[in-house]
């Protein structure tokens, strides 16, 4: 337990309910977690399901149906062929699946390459395998993508796996195929198994994101994380999926099978109904996100904070002003501007100089940001420390 110490997270959780307890109204843009419902037609599958007395039975495991509704999906949306029998997981969510895969394929100090800065929850799969943890800079100047060729060789002969994530969680960058094929050809030169958390594949702008099993080769070395958290607004439905390489597959099976009872069969059935229903929902979804992406990042511009327009994802990655660290300007965003932000620390030490931005709220709050932040003098402030 030494190893899971309180995070950033719940400190700022309880800085903010004592700014709300001493009356102070707060606009939390810190959470990523969906704040729209999911589509009507799952809503109704999953109500008519929990009437059917048949299914409050243990699961155990993804039924044959949701199995073969994942494969589907898969070559429907990114024309990757799977097995739904040997290449297709169910997990409670990815962030199951990410936090247990290291004990299943690595052994106590084995190395793990993991994105820095990165989500929070690959830190503590390595914790739990007592594996060691190695961070690949996410840089700008390199598209925020990780240069293999900068990890040292003694690092690559003792790494077992490599955990990327495009779009990203809480970088919004998006991934090449070019670089993908590099990951391919740096994952056989060193027998490394390459996780890529897919979490926010549907969640994207102008250009529509790769699945790394479209590359050629890329079933060889690794599997896909994917969930239908944020695609479909079901977060805390707690159901996912890992799709990809079967050996990998087969030992995540294994090991959950010693863990859990599987995910309640009338979630299932809504996952199901989500995963094949034709309709409009993802794209007004993205319009929706994409309004809110305009109006904060137009809106942050037009007061003076040069905040980049992000491709992907339900985040904005925002450089602070000049003049401060990113832990400092996020208190200061809550104490003058009742705004609640993620210092991008929190993430690793790469995510020094930034803050993460929610746009899981509705346009009105984020306008309403925006005009805090123009009130309070921390933007102006930023300029004279120069």
């Amino acid at each position: 337990m030494a190893r899971f110490q309180k995070s950033i997270f719940t400190e700022l959780a309880v800085y903010k309910r004592k700014k709300v307890e001493a009356g102070q109204r707060m606009i939390d843009l810190s959470i990523g977690s969906p704040d729209l419902p999911p589509p009507d037609y799952v809503m109704e599958e999953l109500s008519r399901s929990v009437q059917d007395p048949s299914l409050y039975r243990y699961s155990l495991e993804g039924t044959p149906e949701l199995l073969q509704a994942i494969a589907a999906y898969y070559e429907r949306r990114y024309g990757v062929t799977l097995s739904a029998h040997k290449q297709v997981l169910m997990t409670m969510g990815s962030q199951d699946g990410l936090v247990h895969l290291p004990l299943v394929v690595t052994n106590p100090g084995d190395v793990v390459l993991v994105p820095d800065p990165g989500y929070t929850a690959y830190a503590a799969g390595i914790s739990l395998a007592e594996a060691t943890l190695y961070p690949m800079a996410l840089q700008e100047e390199n598209h925020f993508l990780p240069d293999l060729e900068q990890i040292p060789e003694e690092i690559c002969q003792k790494a077992k796996l490599l955990i990327l994530n495009f779009p990203g969680n809480p970088v919004p960058a998006l991934a090449t195929h070019e670089f993908f094929a590099q990951v391919v050809a740096f994952a056989r030169k060193h027998q490394i198994i390459v996780l890529h958390d897919f979490a926010y594949s549907e969640l994207y702008y102008e250009q529509k994101p790769i699945s790394f099993l479209s590359v050629d080769g890329a079933e060889e070395v690794g599997i896909e994380f994917n969930s239908l958290s944020k695609s479909f607004n079901l977060a805390g439905c707690r159901i996912g999926y890992v799709v990809g390489n079967e050996t990998v597959i087969e030992g995540l099976q294994r090991l959950k099978t010693n863990l859990d009872y599987g995910v309640f069969l009338p979630i299932q059935k809504a996952a199901i109904r989500a995963l094949t229903e034709t309709s409009s929902f993802s794209d007004d979804l993205r319009a929706i996100y994409k309004e809110r992406r305009d109006c904060l990042v137009q809106g942050f511009r037009s007061i003076g904070w040069d905040v980049n327009e992000p491709p992907a994802s339900m985040f904005l990655w925002a450089r602070v002003p000049e003049g401060f660290q990113s832990t400092d300007f996020t208190y200061a965003m809550m104490d003058e501007a009742g705004i609640v932000v993620t210092p991008g620390v929190a993430f690793g030490a790469g995510g020094e100089g930034y803050v993460r931005i929610s746009l899981a709220q509705e346009k009105k709050l984020l306008e309403k940001a925006v005009l805090n932040l123009k009130e309070s003098d921390l933007l102006e402030r930023g300029k004279q420390s120069l």
